[in-house]
């Protein structure tokens, strides 16, 4: 490499005041603003004493930093060295301002937050993010396991069934756009379906209270097949679409099902199909008595063929698998009316709330939970959730474009850097000219402004 082709000719200096860094959260900043979210945080969250003076600037911090790309308290620092205020409309807190802050949360406190959530919901629909409310809607409902080290942190000291130690929060995902309509934190040794019944009946509240006027569908796998799961869904008027365990005689009788019953599907392993048997789950209650309010329902069976790898497991060779298949079943439990192989390929389609769970964990700060509080750590959950719906809200609200991971947003928009410019009485950002997607930047913000401010 010739001398003039090296870096060493670069000159560096520190001397420019008017560079602003994550510029692009303007965007999110305006969104945030016709939505009124400082205003929902001051007239909801009400930490006692000093600690909890402007919550909304507090939280609107940590939300802002979850953008950026922080994933602890000490990133909030990014915005504040950064010179990031700028283009927030908020003064940002410092890390352990935010810190004494979130440890001082209460679990009642966090429900706090989520009125906050909840009436933020409803103001994004009002602003057109959700025009499919209308329609039916469907809610996917799943848990996940968040990994934490140490003893120190109440409701994960004790090892979860993954040997490890951590939350089970849950989470209720509208499917077709990867919002988080509702999000409780759960101690790590909770079942899956531990308080399911009354967070699915918060959830179809607050889907309702949105405006989701049309017929409201559940979608959840085996971890939720529960008496008084399907007693909530009954109870609030929706249909629903669970997977079931095998237990009891149900295996036996899936496969008494005759061979001409079963419809072929497209799916990635061939010979798959699809069957239906008229069942009646939870006849029984624990102790072993008859229950009264138990009704038939519809039992779609998935079968596939074992895979390559299976067959070696189970001692097989590929000839003997061929003539004497032993296929895997995937039960499941609806009330919904419909074609048997539509039903099943909407099921399957819950399988997308594993994207908004890694978005969550690699996109937002849910890879871990920062604080030894679990009031803090479940108001952490609730704020990632808040800033993980700005940005798909942005995303077709602003940009008028369809699912974009966090990671393309931030890339592209949230990080760009800008500089200010002051004439006379009035402040310009000024984008970089070469930058792609600057001109949608720009309109995009016009669009956001264009809003109406955020009543009720």
């Amino acid at each position: 490499m010739t001398k003039s082709c090296t870096l060493d000719r670069l000159s560096v200096r520190a001397d420019e005041d008017s560079v602003v860094s994550d510029a692009g959260l303007l965007v999110a900043a305006t969104l945030a603003q016709r939505l009124d979210l400082a205003g929902l945080l001051r007239e909801h969250v009400t930490v006692p004493g000093s600690v909890g003076a402007h919550p909304d600037r507090k939280c609107l911090t940590v939300v802002h930093s979850l953008l950026a790309g922080g994933d602890c308290i000490d990133d909030v620092n990014a915005l504040r060295a950064g010179s990031t205020s700028a283009v927030l409309g908020h003064r940002v807190a410092a890390p352990s301002t935010v810190g004494t802050f979130l440890r001082a949360f209460g679990f009642g406190h966090a429900r706090q937050l989520d009125v906050v959530t909840r009436r933020l919901l409803t103001r994004a629909v009002t602003a057109g993010a959700h025009p499919q409310f209308g329609r039916s809607v469907t809610v996917d409902i799943d848990s996940t396991l968040c990994e934490t080290f140490g003893l120190a942190k109440d409701g994960a000291r004790e090892v979860m069934r993954t040997g490890r130690r951590g939350y089970h929060p849950l989470l209720a995902v509208i499917s077709g756009t990867g919002d988080i309509a509702h999000a409780r934190l759960r101690r790590g040794r909770s079942n899956d379906a531990t308080a399911a019944p009354l967070f699915i009946n918060e959830t179809i509240s607050r889907l309702r209270q949105a405006g989701a006027t049309g017929q409201i569908v559940l979608r959840a796998d085996s971890g939720f097949y529960l008496h008084d799961v399907v007693a909530a869904c009954r109870a609030a008027d929706v249909r629903f679409s669970i997977g079931a365990r095998m237990i009891g005689h149900l295996r036996g009788q899936i496969e008494a099902i005759p061979d001409e019953q079963w419809q072929p599907i497209e799916y990635f392993l061939p010979g798959a199909g699809v069957a239906e048997i008229p069942y009646t789950p939870f006849a029984q209650d624990t102790h072993g008595r008859d229950r009264t309010d138990t009704v038939p329902l519809r039992l779609m069976v998935r079968r596939t063929p074992p895979t390559q790898a299976q067959v070696r497991n189970r001692g097989q060779d590929t000839d003997q698998a061929a003539l004497f298949p032993v296929y895997d079943y995937h039960p499941i439990i609806t009330d919904r009316d419909g074609d048997l192989r539509d039903l099943e390929a909407d099921h399957r389609r819950h399988a997308e709330v594993e994207l908004t769970i890694r978005d969550l964990k690699h996109g937002m700060g849910l890879a871990h939970l920062p604080t030894k509080s679990f009031g803090g750590n479940a108001a952490w959950l609730i704020l990632n959730t808040i800033a993980h719906n700005l940005t798909r809200w942005i995303t077709r609200l602003g940009f008028d474009q369809g699912h974009r991971m966090t990671k393309n947003i931030r890339r592209r928009v949230f990080n760009l850097a800008g500089r200010l410019v002051r004439t006379g009485r009035r402040t310009t950002l000024r984008l970089p000219s070469r930058w792609p997607w600057a001109h949608a930047i720009i309109t995009a913000i016009k669009r956001l402004r264009d809003l109406p401010a955020a009543t009720g």
